[in-house]
């Protein structure tokens, strides 16, 4: 057995070996980088006697773009030119050949973002989030408790909420106020910007005969865009609306904008005139069909944009880690006939399917820190900004607190603003 020792060597005396087969792409490269800033440099590179790197390429090019005057090396002296050209193949094919025991790795997983948690990112460990996302979902399949998330219905002589009121819910922030307005994004968001921004305005129809028919659950209209406006008064309406939730998001974030068939084109024109890219528009696809004369509706749209030039963040990548999505999502909307018939109480185009359709599109597009929606931990995810047909906007940043939008709508008249 020989003898090794760890040296600290120049950078500039090492290199490369020109035929290294294996592959670093940048992605990898950060990893290795934000991985010696947390850790050390805790793996020393593998040099011949004439610095030829051996093993250790990625550390080396990390190394490089740090700007590290010393790298830490041990000098493979005993290898002949043969088993240097095995070995460096050897020391990546042998560690593919390894696998994972998954239910111990969720546990492991699970526990380090328990203790964790606002001190160290665990993609640290090389995870990334959609990864994360199949580990942690593993086997999950235990059905929520309906009786856990359910809300009565407050009439409106016992509706305590108020413009400006700010509800904090353990980590939450709900405010009461107009999304028209920047004071209310000043003093909802106090500096910080979403991840993202899912939306649902008002659609500019008049909730009487479009959304509330002959029964027996009737709601006011809108305070705005219930059908008053023209087409040139909605788009503009909606780019006020669009220019403020640009200013409070980060760049690259997407914005997720709910709205009707006949409005396509209003919705459109307001968004390609703000944001610097239209990125998809999703058909969300109910159960059974809604109000209409002709056709009854039975999907909703959801155009989304992007804000800024920097690419959005994306952990579908076509399937690559299980994930599949496409741009029909079929979640049960709220209707007289389906079993989520009582929500209509609490608001007149109330999300009942927010639990799925929103963790499905927070895990798409966002990293994993902390907000939880339901009765469901969402895996921890950051700076989602929520703004409902009512106006009421929502942010929900860094939460171990459940909440659900359905809770503060039971607080709110959506048509005192």
């Amino acid at each position: 057995m020989n003898n090794l020792e760890i040296k600290n060597t120049n950078i500039g005396q090492i290199h490369g070996y020109e035929r290294n087969a294996r592959n670093h792409p940048e992605t990898q490269i950060k990893q290795i980088r934000k991985s010696i800033t947390e850790f050390g440099f805790n793996n020393p590179i593998l040099i011949d006697e004439h610095g030829e790197i051996i093993a250790g390429h990625g550390r080396y090019i990390a190394a490089k773009q740090m700007g590290l005057p010393t790298v830490p090396t041990i000098t493979l002296s005993h290898l002949n030119e043969k088993q240097k050209r095995a070995y460096r193949l050897a020391d990546n094919k042998i560690a593919e050949n390894g696998g994972w025991n998954l239910e111990l790795l969720q546990l492991e997983i699970k526990y380090l973002e328990q203790i964790c948690t606002g001190e160290l990112d665990i993609r640290i460990t090389g995870f990334n989030d959609a990864e994360l996302d199949q580990i942690i979902n593993l086997g999950d399949t235990v059905p929520a408790d309906p009786k856990a998330n359910y809300i009565p219905f407050i009439p409106e002589d016992e509706i305590v909420s108020a413009l400006g009121d700010i509800w904090q819910i353990g980590t939450h922030r709900i405010i009461c106020g107009n999304s028209l307005e920047e004071s209310t994004f000043n003093q909802l968001m106090d500096g910080a910007m979403a991840d993202t921004i899912l939306q649902d305005p008002p659609y500019n129809v008049k909730i009487k005969g479009h959304v509330c028919g002959s029964g027996a659950i009737h709601h006011k209209e809108f305070a705005m865009a219930s059908g008053e406006m023209s087409a040139e008064e909605f788009i503009n309406f909606l780019k006020q609306n669009f220019f403020l939730c640009k200013a409070h998001s980060k760049d690259g974030a997407l914005h997720y904008n709910f709205m009707d068939w006949r409005h396509i084109s209003e919705i459109m024109t307001a968004g390609n005139s703000v944001f610097d890219e239209f990125i998809n528009m999703c058909v969300w696809v109910k159960k059974t069909g809604g109000m209409g004369s002709l056709y009854r509706s039975q999907h909703e749209l959801c155009f989304i944009f992007r804000n800024g030039k920097k690419s959005h963040m994306n952990n579908v990548q076509l399937g690559k880690h299980s994930r599949y999505r496409t741009n029909v999502w079929q979640y049960a909307g709220a209707n007289s006939f389906g079993q989520h018939k009582g929500d209509l109480k609490l608001h007149p185009t109330v999300k009942t399917s927010l639990k799925n359709e929103s963790l499905d599109y927070i895990a798409d597009v966002t990293f994993r820190e902390t907000v939880q929606e339901e009765n469901h931990l969402v895996n921890v995810r950051n700076g989602l900004l929520d703004i409902g047909a009512d106006g009421t906007v929502n942010l929900l940043p860094h939460s171990k607190d459940v909440i659900s939008f359905r809770q503060f709508h039971a607080l709110y008249d959506p048509a005192a603003t």
